[in-house]
């Protein structure tokens, strides 16, 4: 059998691994792996297939940024010729990133079956382009692989035939438990969290909290003010990055560590130890609660709900004045 697998941001790296490992020991199966390079930059993408022990991908298509649109039809036009060429008998595609969907779409009007992985999260927010992609992705596929039992019954009450679902669990999660004891080797976490007893770890990276400066400038006023109690570390994502020019003041960079985007060990070393964790990402939400670690969510919603009913997560929203 000819398995395609296809990646094309952070998220999807991570669990694809653990799958690219264990097929590697099973006979008759060859993988191909295709990178959309929705992640081109070196730290949101090189340095995690080093760390996953991830083989360099067969064909990397470049896309890189732009529009929701640009980016899609961009790994959609790219894409098409490798799947004619490649000839696989199943692709299989993760997670809720633009390349996931477009992906689908080319591999839908081919003819070609397509296995998506965390089918089934829903948020109910269609404001957010990931829930879109979920959806489309969903209903297109031909067997859909769900993390948790609330994602089987979302896909029931879309009218998924019960055939095509299986339920897996949660395969990031395999990745972060194999990489867990390289993560106390980690010295760049060290350097970060020098001089602190405790302190909180911070991430944000959605268009809705950050891409807007007057949403962006009250998160950042919180932040400062919780640093006061307890010290803040920030890994910056390169977009957020951009937006904080002048919203920190060099007093609160005391308090409010600003540092660069970390690889996955690295990170995951920062999460183990961290008092707690505010963050604006989906995966996150689901290490700190295999990790134990109390999260705030800085979203009005979450496509994670499991981990709000089991109260390791707490939706905080944008509204900075909430307690």
């Amino acid at each position: 059998m000819h398995l395609l697998q296809v990646v094309g941001a952070r998220p999807n790296f991570m669990k694809a691994a653990p799958v690219m490992h264990a097929l590697a020991t099973r006979e008759g199966v060859r993988q191909t792996l295709v990178h959309t390079g929705q992640h081109y930059d070196a730290d949101m993408s090189d340095v995690f297939f080093q760390q996953l022990d991830m083989s360099q991908p067969d064909f990397n298509l470049g896309v890189g940024s732009g529009s929701h649109a640009q980016q899609t039809s961009e790994v959609m036009r790219l894409f098409e010729p490798v799947i004619l060429d490649s000839k696989p008998d199943i692709v299989l595609v993760y997670g809720d990133v633009n390349s996931t969907v477009a992906v689908t779409l080319v591999c839908a009007k081919l003819g070609v079956p397509v296995a998506h992985v965390e089918a089934g999260l829903r948020s109910f927010d269609r404001s957010m382009p990931e829930e879109i992609n979920r959806l489309v992705t969903d209903q297109l596929a031909d067997i859909l692989f769900t993390p948790s039992v609330d994602g089987d019954k979302n896909l029931a009450q879309e009218g998924i035939p019960k055939s095509k679902i299986r339920l897996v669990g949660n395969i990031m999660i395999d990745s972060l438990v194999r990489l867990l004891p390289k993560a106390d080797e980690s010295t760049a976490a060290k350097t970060c969290t020098s001089g602190l007893d405790r302190y909180g770890l911070v991430t944000l990276h959605r268009p809705s909290n950050v891409d807007d400066t007057d949403a962006l400038r009250p998160i950042v006023d919180a932040l400062c003010n919780i640093s006061r109690s307890i010290p803040l570390v920030f890994p910056v994502h390169p977009r957020t990055r951009q937006q904080l020019n002048g919203l920190v003041s060099k007093s609160d960079q005391r308090r409010l560590r600003l540092v660069d985007p970390m690889g996955y060990v690295d990170f995951l070393a920062l999460q183990k130890s961290a008092t707690l964790v505010i963050t604006d990402s989906g995966g996150i939400q689901e290490e700190t609660t295999y990790l134990g670690v109390p999260c705030l969510t800085v979203r009005e919603n979450t496509e994670r709900s499991v981990t709000v009913s089991i109260g390791t997560n707490v939706l905080f929203g944008q509204d900075m004045a909430r307690r």
